[in-house]
């Protein structure tokens, strides 16, 4: 219908593609279905993908892609996983499309998460966040998200809110955090 007020999905990967200057480790906080994680490994090094739902994880390491670690536990938990700095996370909160509705995404793990995600994000990287506040829990998290990052020092990351302006309060969204790139290696 349209080409670029569409797929929030496709502008975040627009976005990493045409921004992005390093494409080494990338993180899928929310693999669902699989469709960001399918966009990273064909863009970068390495890939770590997240879901707490076993079939999740199932389906897409049926793939057997070489480049990607699927981690069945909660996006709170990267640092168990992961001991290098990253330089994208994505997160496509919600639910799993075509699952159980009722398993989402929690507030407090994704806050705990985003929190971790910003110290392990490289100078210079990005964290992607869909959010989707049209459920109970998309309104609980939509509003963590936006306390979260109105108090990011602007002097460390700059944060950018992609919202239609023509839809419903329940649209979903992007935001998209930049790690300051002044302590980049060159």
């Amino acid at each position: 219908m349209y080409r670029y007020v569409g797929d929030i999905s496709k502008i975040a990967h627009n976005i990493v593609l045409n921004y992005l200057d390093s494409f080494d480790v990338a993180i899928d906080a929310t693999l669902g279905n699989g469709h960001d994680t399918d966009f990273l490994v064909n863009h970068f090094g390495v890939v770590y993908s997240f879901d707490i739902q076993k079939i999740a994880c199932q389906n897409y390491s049926n793939k057997n892609i070489s480049n990607v670690n699927v981690i069945n536990d909660s996006h709170e938990n990267f640092k168990l996983y992961i001991d290098k700095p990253v330089d994208l996370i994505m997160y496509n909160l919600g639910f799993l499309p075509g699952a159980n509705k009722d398993i989402t995404t929690n507030h407090l793990s994704t806050i705990k998460s985003i929190k971790s995600g910003l110290e392990i994000l490289n100078n210079g990287g990005f964290i992607a966040i869909c959010v989707y506040p049209g459920h109970n829990e998309g309104k609980i998290e939509s509003s963590c998200i936006s306390d979260l990052i109105e108090t990011l020092p602007k002097n460390e990351f700059g944060v950018m809110v992609h919202k239609f302006a023509n839809r419903s309060s329940s649209a979903p969204y992007l935001v998209i955090i930049e790690k300051n790139h002044a302590n980049m290696k060159e």
